[in-house]
């Protein structure tokens, strides 16, 4: 075979794994599409407690670390400044997690594309609608976030 069937077989071979890809990221938002809509960020947020910088690394149902949220703008990793604010968290701009609905702040050690030193993550527990949601950072000021976020939480500890 000379070199342009070659090129050409690997061409197609990129072509159907690209198809592939988008295709079952295209299921998996379709299996996830009963996700409620994430909270809008209210007007009113009360005070700001502190600001976090860091990156958003995955959404997760819990005790699945390894199964990404993809719908509700949840899907792709970011930079971001995670607001602690009264009346919740804002992280990514415009993603609104109400205070009533945090149910637990603490560490891990993975998550998708990320494996760190033991407890080297932030994760924050949460409902959205009826599900129940882990959000996971890798925060520049872990200890930080941590106390202050904790008093967020239904129970008030980490």
């Amino acid at each position: 075979m000379d070199k342009s069937g070659t090129a050409a077989i690997v061409v197609v071979l990129l072509c159907v794994m690209l198809a592939a890809m988008a295709l079952s990221w295209w299921a998996r938002k379709k299996r996830q599409s009963g996700y409620a809509e994430l909270a809008t960020v209210p007007t009113e947020l009360g005070a700001l407690l502190g600001e976090y910088s860091g990156l958003y690394l995955a959404s997760t149902p819990p005790e699945e670390p390894l199964n990404r949220i993809a719908v509700r703008g949840l899907g792709f990793r970011a930079r971001t400044t995670i607001e602690v604010f009264t009346a919740g968290l804002v992280f990514i701009g415009d993603r609104f997690v109400p205070a009533t609905s945090i149910t637990g702040i603490g560490r891990a050690s993975y998550t998708i594309d990320r494996g760190v030193e033991p407890d080297g993550l932030t994760v924050v527990s949460w409902t959205l609608g009826e599900a129940q949601i882990d959000s996971y950072f890798r925060l520049d000021d872990q200890e930080g976030f941590l106390r202050v976020a904790s008093s967020l939480t239904k129970a008030g500890n980490t």
